[in-house]
C-alpha cells in the first residue's frame, strides 16, 4: 500500500517506530520507576505516589498475587475508579506475568458476571463502593482470591481515616456487603511485604490486557492486547506529540491530566502509559462528573498534557470557574472516544489557546491508529493521519481499496492492532482480512493527502460520551421485561454525551410505563447504557424476513 499520508507528516516524526527497546510492558515500568525514583508519578486528592513508591507497593502487591499460586498467564480484574490503587494493581498484575482485565466499576451483576466467567479471571481488586457487585456474582465465577480497597487506603492514616468516615458514614456511598474470605487491600500488601516478587520471562507476544468491547456483535468480547500492542501504541502516541513537546534531559516534569477512567484504553495508553514512559504526573480524578472539584483539582497543578472526550471539554467550558484558570503549560489537548464537535473545538481554542488534537481508535486497537498533526491550529473535522508504523485502507464490500475520496469501510493493520477476541476464533476471523488488516465497521473517506473523514457507521454500535452502547444488549435487556414485546434502539444526537440511547417498545402489557420500564433498566445496565428516551409505538419496521430495521428508525427520526 502506497503510504500516501507520510507526505503530510509533520518534520520529526518518523515513518515507523522501534518496538524492540522493551521486551513487555513491565520492562517498560520498570525502566520508568528506576530512572524516575524520586519523581511524582500519580496525585490523588492531594496524596502523592513517587515512581519508587509505585515500584515497591507493585512488588507487594505482586509477590501476593505469586504467592497464592495463579499461575504465568492467569486472568486477575481490576474493578476500580481513578485512585492511586489502580497504577499499583496494573503494575503488580503486569510485573507477576499476569494479565489484567479492566472492569468498569459501574457494571451491573450480570455485566460484571459475564465479564468474569469469560476472562476466567482467577482474582479481582474492587472498591469497597462496588464490592456488592462482586459478592452477588463472584461463586457463579473463577474468583478465588478478592482484594477490598477503600477510598482512603493510600491517602495516609488520619486523612485516610476520615475520607472512608465521610465516603461510608456521611455520603452513604458503600452499600452493605459480605464476601467471606476477602483481605483488604492494605493487608494485602502487608502479607506482599514479606514476600519477593520472583522474576517472570514475558515478551512481545504474552497477553498484557483483556480489554471488554463489544466488537461488531454486541456480544462482550475481550480484545487480546499483547505486551506487543501497547508497547507499540505508547511510542507511536509519543512519537506523534514529538513536535510539540519539549525535549532534552533537563525539561521540566509534564502534569497530565486523567480525568478519563483508567479502565478505559484511550486513558491507560495515552495518561498511565506514556505519562510514565515520559516520567510525567498523572494527576488522577476519581470523579470527573464533578465539574467544580475537577476545576479546584486542576488549578493545582500546571497541566501540559490533557486527553478527554467532547463531553468533558464542553462541560468544562460551560463552568465560569475554567476559564479563570492559567492554561500556559498546556501542550496538548487529545480528542478522543467520540466525535469532537467544530463549536466545541473552536470555544475551546479560543478559551485556551490549545487546540483539540482530534484521533480515532477503539479497543481493538490499543487505542489510537490516528489523529490529526499536533502542530496545528485548525479543526479539520477528519480523523487525521494514520499513525507510524500504522496502515489504513478504506475497503469496499469485497475488500479492495476504493479511489481517493470514496467512501468505504475503515480497516487498520499495525503493530497495535490486537491478536484478537478471547476465544472467539468465529469473531476474530470475521473481523480481520486475508491480508491481516482489521476491519472497523465504520465507514469513512480518505483524501489524496490521507486524511481520513468518518461518514457512517456499518455496525449501529451508539456512542454515549466515549463509550460504546451496543444495541443487541440493550434490546436483549428490555426484551427480559414481561411488559414487553418487542423493542429495538438507536442512537439519537444529545447535547452533552454526543449520542444518547434511545428505545422503541411495541408493548405486549397495554399499562406498560416509560417509568417502569427505566427502573427495569436501571438494575441490567450500566448509567450510560439506559435509554434516555423511550417511544412506544403499535409496530416496529422490518424487513420482509423479519428483522427490525433500526436505519429506518434512525431515518424517521433524522427526517423529523
Amino acid at each position: 500500500m502506497d503510504k500516501i499520508w507520510l507526505k503530510s507528516y509533520p518534520e520529526g516524526v518518523p515513518a515507523e517506530i522501534d518496538c524492540t527497546q522493551y521486551s513487555s510492558l513491565a520492562h517498560l515500568l520498570e525502566e520508568a520507576f528506576r530512572k524516575y525514583a524520586g519523581r511524582n508519578a500519580y496525585v490523588c486528592m492531594d496524596k502523592f505516589l513517587t515512581y519508587g513508591q509505585l515500584d515497591k507497593l507493585s512488588q507487594q502487591m505482586g509477590a501476593w498475587l505469586q504467592g497464592k499460586g495463579l499461575r504465568q498467564g492467569a486472568r486477575v480484574a481490576i474493578m476500580l475508579p481513578n485512585v492511586l490503587q489502580y497504577p499499583v494493581a496494573m503494575a503488580a498484575v503486569l510485573r507477576a506475568g499476569y494479565t489484567v482485565v479492566n472492569v468498569n466499576p459501574l457494571y451491573t451483576p450480570r455485566e460484571l458476571q459475564h465479564q468474569l466467567s469469560d476472562s476466567g479471571a482467577e482474582a479481582i481488586i474492587v472498591l469497597e463502593n462496588f464490592a456488592t457487585t462482586v459478592e452477588q456474582v463472584c461463586a457463579k465465577t473463577a474468583v478465588k482470591h478478592v482484594i477490598v480497597a477503600t477510598m482512603g487506603d493510600m491517602l495516609g492514616g488520619l486523612k485516610g481515616t476520615l475520607v472512608n468516615f465521610v465516603v461510608r458514614h456521611v455520603k452513604k456511598m458503600v452499600p452493605a456487603y459480605a464476601l467471606p474470605g476477602a483481605i483488604s487491600f492494605k493487608a494485602m500488601l502487608a502479607e506482599g511485604a514479606r514476600l519477593t516478587l520472583q522474576p517472570v520471562k514475558l515478551g512481545h507476544d504474552d497477553i498484557a490486557f483483556l480489554q471488554y468491547t463489544g466488537g461488531t456483535t454486541g456480544v462482550s468480547k475481550g480484545a487480546v492486547l499483547l505486551h506487543s500492542n501497547v508497547i507499540a501504541n505508547v511510542l507511536q502516541n509519543e512519537a506523534w506529540l514529538a513536535p510539540v513537546m519539549p525535549s532534552g534531559a533537563e525539561v521540566q516534569q509534564l502534569d497530565f491530566i486523567c480525568a478519563l477512567p483508567l479502565y478505559h484504553i484511550y486513558s491507560l495508553t495515552v495518561s498511565a502509559l506514556m505519562g510514565m514512559r515520559l516520567g510525567g504526573m498523572n494527576v488522577l480524578i476519581p470523579n470527573p462528573r464533578d465539574i467544580p472539584g475537577f476545576v479546584k483539582e486542576m488549578a493545582k497543578y500546571k497541566i501540559a498534557v490533557f486527553p478527554a472526550v467532547n463531553t468533558l471539554y464542553n462541560a468544562l467550558l460551560n463552568n465560569p470557574d475554567f476559564a479563570k484558570l492559567d492554561f500556559s503549560s498546556y501542550k496538548v489537548c487529545n480528542g478522543g472516544g467520540m466525535a469532537v464537535q467544530q463549536a466545541v473545538a473552536d470555544r475551546w481554542l479560543k478559551l485556551t489557546g490549545c487546540p483539540i488534537i482530534e484521533g480515532y481508535g477503539m479497543s481493538e486497537t490499543s487505542p489510537v491508529v490516528s489523529a490529526n498533526r499536533c502542530d496545528i491550529a485548525e479543526f479539520t473535522g477528519t480523523i487525521g493521519l494514520p499513525m507510524p508504523s500504522t496502515e489504513i485502507g478504506i475497503l469496499d464490500d469485497e475488500g479492495r481499496p476504493v479511489p481517493f475520496g470514496e467512501a468505504g469501510e475503515i480497516a487498520i493493520r499495525g503493530p497495535q492492532v490486537m491478536a484478537g477476541y478471547w476465544q472467539r476464533d468465529d469473531e476474530t476471523a470475521k473481523s480481520m482480512t486475508a491480508d491481516g488488516f482489521f476491519k472497523t465497521g465504520d465507514v469513512g473517506k480518505m483524501d489524496e493527502r490521507g486524511y481520513i473523514r468518518i461518514v457512517d457507521r456499518k455496525k449501529d454500535m451508539i456512542i454515549v460520551s466515549g463509550f460504546n452502547v451496543y444495541p443487541n444488549e440493550v434490546e436483549g435487556v428490555v426484551a427480559a421485561h414481561p411488559g414487553v414485546l418487542e423493542c429495538a434502539c438507536i442512537g439519537v444526537p444529545d447535547a452533552n454525551a454526543g449520542e444518547a440511547v434511545k428505545l422503541f417498545v411495541v408493548r405486549k402489557d397495554p399499562n406498560l410505563t416509560a417509568e417502569a420500564l427505566l427502573d427495569f433498566c436501571k438494575h441490567e445496565l450500566t448509567a450510560y447504557k439506559k435509554p434516555k428516551y423511550i417511544e412506544f409505538r403499535d409496530e416496529l419496521p422490518k424487513t420482509n424476513v423479519g428483522k427490525i430495521l433500526r436505519r429506518q428508525l434512525r431515518d424517521e427520526k433524522k427526517a423529523a
